[in-house]
């Protein structure tokens, strides 16, 4: 079966991208849904529904299956090789896929909520949710690129930045939808 090993690892990394993919679109639908509920009828039905369309379709067609098949290759790459289970990059690259589970758990909630046009959120809450993914990918990749050579504080430190600048731009971008609300 380790002849498969190369095989089964490009088919948990297809659909590592394919789930981050939904992550990175599902949290833009929805501010594109608390957007839509702030215009006038009929425009907001018209896009409440066409919103509600997409983001079922992205969240059941390509999004949960990903994750559970990411899911399912990851779990037959580490039967195949139980030593990763032993090195302490991969016990903390674990924690930020138990951190990814969540946050796709939690996406899903809100789903719910919106296709019950439930909307409890505001459109920069969702901007900034929106990152989540994108700190965790960040995380995980340079721990399986890097691994044992990871300087953990250089790691910690550099998340952090990346979770400041993501702030400040999702406040710039405020400032200039703010001025321009077409941009």
């Amino acid at each position: 079966m380790t002849e498969y090993y190369n095989y089964i690892k490009a088919l948990h990394l297809i659909f590592v991208i394919t789930w981050f993919a939904g992550l990175f679109y599902i949290p833009r639908l929805f501010i594109y849904h608390i957007e839509a509920w702030q215009k006038p009828s009929p425009d907001r039905e018209i896009l409440s529904d066409q919103l509600k369309l997409m983001t079922k379709r992205l969240w059941y067609i390509i999004t949960w299956p990903s994750a559970v098949l990411a899911t399912v290759f990851a779990i037959w790459l580490l039967v195949l090789q139980p030593f990763w289970l032993q090195q302490p990059w991969m016990h903390i690259k674990l924690l930020f896929v138990v951190l990814l589970i969540a946050y796709h758990l939690r996406n899903h909630w809100i789903f719910k909520k919106f296709q019950q046009d439930d909307i409890r959120f505001t459109s920069n809450y969702m901007r900034i949710w929106n990152e989540g993914a994108t700190l965790i990918l960040f995380a995980v990749v340079f721990l399986v690129i890097l691994k044992g050579t990871f300087n953990w504080i250089f790691g910690v430190l550099g998340i952090v930045v990346l979770g400041v600048l993501l702030m400040l731009g999702i406040k710039l971008y405020k400032r200039i939808r703010k001025k321009n609300p077409n941009a």
